[in-house]
């Protein structure tokens, strides 16, 4: 016991940290480590030159620790706050690594792309250096953060709290705004990239926007076209009926096309097969896509809709695909990727990608070539009647898919060496990473010349009028501008990730059955063409009579 004259100490009692000043603290760390690619290029930026550019950049810091304040302020509640605070550290350290590493940006689409994401394309992303910069920016500071105690207030006061700390950085939002707001639009206008890194604000921007787009295609009814969609005259009259297989190609650039000037010979088997007169080879040098991902571009491209037309609408539709089978065709769609995206679930599909064959399959996913293996017997399952009007089959490519390029060819394709087999990019030689994709391109030429092959034999040839369309749905990136991969807003997006190859292949019987002038073909090879111009090929093509059908997009049409 002590004396009444003794001193005694009574602690304090621990009350932990208030959420204003721990929601402050995760700001400014978000602001800082968690948006080092938004420092990375505004840095060097002639507009933060001089004393005004260093101003300019802590405003810009402030600006963002205001809006995160304001808008982290409106969930600080028991039991929400933290959980949240450590999702949106492991959100911008996914963002910096991502943005760092293959220079991409974080918009709506690329959002998509992440919801969309199977198993292998996760697995193809993942690293020793992505592990490293998730240990240094998530697991030190999400260690630290789920230590520490949080004390609330009861239900209103902490609701006014929470009201006064959304209106304070409301405040500080707008003051910065108006301080340098002439700055701020000099910079946002002048490289439109630096809206799409601030982090993580772009993430949240872009699942909202992603969202608020679902559901207003989830809440309206797919609304069916070409209702009075028949075959025309032409099948009937010539005894025999037309078999097209269209080749959607996956993360192919133009630029690495030898058919269309490159200097390596990545399609040596095409160019025979043009040189040799069987059927006539067109490849079409002018090709931009509807967008830079297959998210965008794969349901867009089969659209009857234009790319303006496309981006702008709400309202769902059906596809080509519906068309052409409403049209009375036999129609299949065989994928060796990460689905049709809802384009093929109103007809026949099949998936290649998962099959047991020791030969073209390994490590969890088919070489492309698997999807032409028992093709005979797919026909045969289909339902005879449509069958005897025509057939199309769709093949879905893996293509060139990145960022593990090295996978997507089998060893007898690999002419380029040394390759690169590492799916950080930035850590190959560049020569080495182009070797890798070249060596994929290589083997698309393979599978189209092998396409082609099959429908030049029997029984093809002799019971079918047939074609082969091939054309990609984005380019892609190697290293030029430090970009890599795809998925840049298009406006944005350079040449190589919108300039796409496209290549028709016609037996003499189709072109005697469309009565297409083989001049007219090579010459209007050079014609500016885009995604836009391939549903209205596909009806003309196969003869399909609908009043969606535009003469003006067909690029055969010109030719008859």
């Amino acid at each position: 016991m002590p004396s009444r004259f003794e001193s005694v100490t009574i602690p304090a009692p621990d009350r932990g940290w208030r959420p204003a000043m721990l929601i402050l603290l995760v700001s400014v760390w978000l602001a800082l480590a968690g948006n080092l690619p938004l420092w990375r290029t505004v840095w060097p930026l002639p507009e933060l030159a001089g004393a005004r550019g260093v101003a300019f950049a802590v405003g810009l810091f402030v600006w963002i620790v205001a809006a995160l304040h304001m808008l982290l302020s409106l969930i600080a509640w028991k039991g929400l706050l933290r959980p949240v605070l450590l999702l949106l550290i492991i959100t911008a350290a996914a963002n910096s690594y991502f943005m760092l590493q293959y220079g991409v940006v974080i918009d709506a689409t690329m959002m998509a792309n992440v919801a969309n994401t199977d198993v292998r394309e996760v697995r193809d992303l993942l690293s020793w250096t992505m592990l490293l910069v998730v240990l240094l920016l998530v697991v030190v500071p999400g260690w630290w953060l789920m230590r520490q105690r949080l004390t609330f207030r009861p239900l209103w006061p902490q609701a006014w709290r929470n009201l006064a700390g959304a209106a304070l950085g409301l405040t500080v939002l707008l003051l910065v705004t108006l301080l340098m707001f002439q700055d701020l639009a000099s910079l946002m206008r002048n490289h439109k990239q630096v809206r799409y890194l601030v982090n993580p604000l772009n993430t949240l921007y872009a699942s909202g926007k992603l969202a608020g787009d679902a559901f207003f295609h989830v809440s309206k009814t797919r609304q069916p076209i070409g209702l009075d969609a028949h075959l025309g005259a032409g099948p009937a009259a010539a005894g025999r009926v037309p078999l097209v297989v269209l080749v959607v190609g996956e993360t192919a650039r133009a630029a690495n096309f030898s058919l269309g000037g490159y200097a390596r010979p990545t399609n040596p088997q095409l160019e025979r097969l043009a040189a040799s007169g069987v059927g006539q080879l067109t490849y079409y040098s002018a090709v931009r896509s509807c967008g830079t991902n297959t998210q965008t571009s794969l349901p867009c491209m089969f659209s009857h809709l234009d790319k303006d037309a496309y981006e702008s609408s709400r309202q769902p539709y059906e596809n080509l695909l519906d068309v052409l089978q409403r049209a009375g065709l036999a129609v299949l769609w065989i994928d060796n990727q990460s689905g049709c995206k809802g384009l093929c679930d109103r007809v026949a599909h099949a998936d290649t990608y998962n099959l047991k064959l020791p030969e073209l399959c390994n490590d969890g996913e088919c070489y492309d070539e698997v999807m032409l293996k028992d093709l005979d017997q797919r026909i045969a399952a289909l339902d005879p009647a449509r069958r005897a009007r025509g057939v199309v089959l769709v093949l879905h490519q893996m293509g060139s898919h990145g960022p593990a390029y090295f996978r997507r060819s089998p060893p007898a394709f690999k002419a380029f060496m040394p390759e690169c087999t590492s799916n950080v990019l930035q850590e190959c030689p560049r020569e080495q990473l182009v070797n890798a994709y070249d060596n994929t391109i290589l083997y698309a030429d393979h599978v189209l010349a092998s396409t082609v092959q099959w429908l030049s034999s029997k029984p093809q040839a002799d019971a079918y009028d047939s074609a082969m369309l091939y054309l990609s749905d984005h380019g892609e990136s190697l290293g030029e501008n430090n970009l890599y991969l795809h998925g840049l807003p298009y406006a944005l997006a350079p040449d190589t990730q919108t300039h796409v190859p496209m290549i028709s292949w016609l037996s003499d019987a189709m072109r005697d059955r469309l009565g297409l002038r083989s001049d007219c073909l090579k010459t209007r090879a050079a014609d500016k063409l885009s995604h836009d111009n391939l549903f209205h090929a596909m009806l003309g093509l196969l003869d399909v009579k609908t009043d969606l059908y535009r003469k003006d997009l067909d690029w055969f049409a010109a030719c008859r």
